[in-house]
């Protein structure tokens, strides 16, 4: 659809009242039905928030309970989208800023799980083995 019978169409619904509204909203789904859709899917948030809406309509719910009900979904929709952009964002801010802790690459994981090859006999204490402690366990059970 182009944006002038768009922009044409939103200022027709924007004079009629809530409930010629939702009338509209019935015709244009009754159309998709009828003639297919290639309309997007909705998100799983405008997916609960229609649900909402449309059960409150099922019971009829008068337009102003609806309305209301619907601009705080709407709030906590909003705020949820914020949310989830917030933590995108910082998960992206870990991953490139250069010196941020992460774990041991491939190379470096297999490095430390290999044992080093040794010229000649170990050291005392440095055979792989623990190390005998050197100092007597304290009176209390602490070391």
């Amino acid at each position: 659809m182009d944006e002038i019978l768009r922009k044409r169409i939103e200022r027709k619904l924007d004079g009629l009242p809530e409930d010629k509204g939702y009338q509209v909203l019935d015709y244009i789904e009754f159309l998709e039905s009828k003639y297919g859709s290639t309309a997007r899917q909705p998100t799983p948030v405008e997916r609960i928030t229609e649900g909402v809406g449309d059960a409150l309509r099922a019971v009829k719910v008068p337009a102003n309970a609806i309305r209301g009900t619907m601009g705080v979904v709407d709030s906590a929709s909003r705020m949820m989208q914020r949310l989830v952009a917030a933590g995108r964002a910082a998960v992206e801010e870990l991953q490139r800023s250069p010196g941020a802790p992460s774990g041991p690459s491939a190379d470096e994981a297999a490095e430390s799980a290999a044992p080093a090859p040794s010229a000649g006999p170990a050291p005392a204490g440095e055979s792989g083995a623990p190390a005998a402690e050197s100092e007597p366990a304290q009176p209390g059970g602490t070391a």
